[in-house]
């Protein structure tokens, strides 16, 4: 009797992918790095806000100062900006401009993979060097915002890129120095003074805990690692401060000393827990198997570089951002890659029933879900059931289905890809870990193709500032906004080409006709005084934030 793993089954295939598994590894990573880059607008908050400022250095020039709708906007040093400019100059004849601007966080992820994938050959041999990539990979915490335009990919980058020095210290000295100041410097630039403490306290830590770092290698790596350093934590500050001297103050005192400040100062509203709450789902399925490398290593892997050094740095990065207390999962990110490098310790080891349950878990999982995926496309796209598509309907009113073939062939690929690599991986040790990352990758992508633009319906900003931008009379003057947030700011400007006066600033305003108000659905309808409201509305579906604009009468 034919069978569909017969239909399905080359020994060809699995043959090649058995022999060439880096390759396979390479095209997994591409294909979970691609999809959800492209395909809808910003969305709130961390993406509008950041596309916001590389909106305004691609209309103003300005790379020294990063600027939001018209002020300026120190949160962050410029890296993420500048290569989001990049890529987004670099793609805009063929792509949107947010699109081509997010291809940057792609960049950065690529990097990613590479050097913790470099590192885990260095620690445990080449034949677990991509398995690490693909424990990174599945990680359910890296999906969402591994696909984002946010400056913590490339503060993820430049991490990586720092245990990969350190894992070559020992070997190479002089170039481990010199990744080592790059990765610093990458941090730095990505996100400011406070996060590259991460790494710094990883490499404080090191010597104190093992002999394979207290030696005249390592010292030199560091020496070399400060040299090479200096330009990138030099340059821009230089920079900022000759062009303001009061900006240069603000990012170096607010933006960073506070935040340090911060990290000795204990209140009762921090939730100093929150990593230790979410590690559970945000490092799935790579924890367990650390755990795993660390109880079949026991103490004699405590002398092990492959146990020590992403041991020391999963604790440096823990209790520095347990004690800092900002707690976000996006923050979180940082803590993926020691566990990563865990993962790979001992996973062939694990007992067959395990593995088994894990493979089994995976198929069956990933299985239903691309069932949902395209159960929900159907009822989306295709109007079946008509009761779901009703219910669907009514939660994103404005959505258009159609004219999208071309995605709908794509998906069909990937389920295709997933249900052939299904019956063509061979019965080996990281055969689980192959599967989970292939089917997290088809999730994803189905999501990426098939549903982002109905969710794109209710998260984008267009429609919305698109009318009010067209209510705004021909003749005016300036425009106060009052309540308005950063990301509605930064998508207004990109939208609707309105830039405001806020009235939370403090100081002297203009006398400006017109004021833009953001609130809540429910709120009054007047703000009073003479200001007489001209138009109001809302993101489609959205029953919570509402815009309205008002004339000076």
């Amino acid at each position: 009797m034919l069978r569909p793993a017969h239909l399905l089954r080359s020994e060809k295939i699995a043959a090649h992918i058995t022999e060439h598994p880096v390759t396979l590894a390479v095209v997994l990573c591409m294909a979970w790095i691609l999809p959800g880059l492209v395909g809808h607008d910003p969305w709130k908050p961390d993406e509008a806000h950041t596309f916001g400022i590389v909106y305004q250095l691609l209309k103003d020039g300005d790379w020294v100062v990063p600027m939001l709708a018209g002020e300026p906007y120190l949160d962050k040093p410029p890296l993420l900006y500048l290569t989001a400019a990049l890529t987004g100059t670099l793609f805009s004849p063929i792509l949107p401009l947010h699109d081509g601007a997010r291809l940057a966080t792609g960049v950065y992820m690529a990097l990613t993979f590479l050097f913790i994938a470099l590192s885990a050959k260095e620690l445990y041999g080449s034949s677990k060097s991509w398995v690490a990539a693909l424990m990174l990979l599945g990680c359910g915490g890296l999906l969402l915002r591994g696909h984002q335009l946010i400056a913590d990919t490339a503060l993820l980058a430049g991490l990586a890129i720092g245990l990969y020095a350190l894992a070559i210290s020992a070997r190479r000295p002089l170039i481990a120095g010199l990744w080592l100041g790059t990765g610093l410097g990458v941090c730095f630039l990505a996100e400011g003074l406070v996060e590259p403490v991460m790494l710094l306290l990883t490499m404080a830590l090191l010597p104190l805990v093992s002999s394979h770092w207290r030696t005249r290698q390592y010292l030199l790596s560091v020496v070399v690692a400060f040299v090479a350093l200096t330009p990138w934590v030099v340059v821009w500050p230089l920079l900022l401060e000759a062009r303001s001297p009061r900006l240069f103050a603000e990012w170096f005192w607010v933006e960073n000393v506070e935040r340090f400040k911060g990290i000795f100062i204990f209140t009762p509203d921090e939730n100093y827990f929150y990593y230790a709450n979410v590690l559970p789902w945000f490092a799935w399925p790579a924890w367990p198997f650390a755990l795993w490398g660390l109880w079949v290593e026991g103490r004699a892997g405590l002398r092990k570089p492959g146990i020590v050094l992403p041991l020391t740095a999963l604790t440096a990065f823990f209790v520095f951002l347990s004690v800092i207390g900002e707690g976000r999962d996006i923050y979180g990110m940082p803590l993926l890659l020691p566990i990563a490098l865990l993962a790979v310790v001992s996973f062939e080891t694990l007992q067959r029933g395990a593995a088994n349950l894990y493979y089994w878990f995976a198929i069956i999982l990933f299985t239903f879900f691309a069932i949902v995926g395209w159960f929900y496309w159907m009822a989306i796209d295709l109007g079946m059931p008509s009761r779901l598509w009703k219910h669907m309907m009514d939660m994103q009113p404005a959505y258009q289905s159609g004219g999208r073939a071309l995605v709908v062939i794509l998906a069909a690929l990937f389920t295709f890809a997933w249900l052939l690599l299904l019956f063509n991986i061979k019965r080996r040790p990281e055969r689980p870990v192959i599967i989970w990352a292939l089917g997290i990758t088809m999730i994803w992508a189905l999501v990426a193709l098939l549903l982002v633009r109905y969710v794109d319906t209710g998260k984008t900003y267009r429609a919305v500032f698109a009318q009010l931008a067209q209510a705004v009379p021909v003749s005016h003057g300036c425009i106060y906004s009052r309540s308005l947030g950063e990301p509605q700011r930064a998508m207004l400007h990109y939208f609707g080409n309105i830039l405001t006066v806020r009235l939370e600033k403090p100081g002297k305003h203009p006398d400006c006709d017109l004021l833009i108000v953001q609130d809540k659905w429910k709120s009054p309808t007047q703000v009073g005084g003479s200001w007489k409201l001209i138009w109001e509305g809302r993101r489609p579906g959205d029953k919570l934030e509402r815009f309205r604009l008002y004339r000076q009468s």
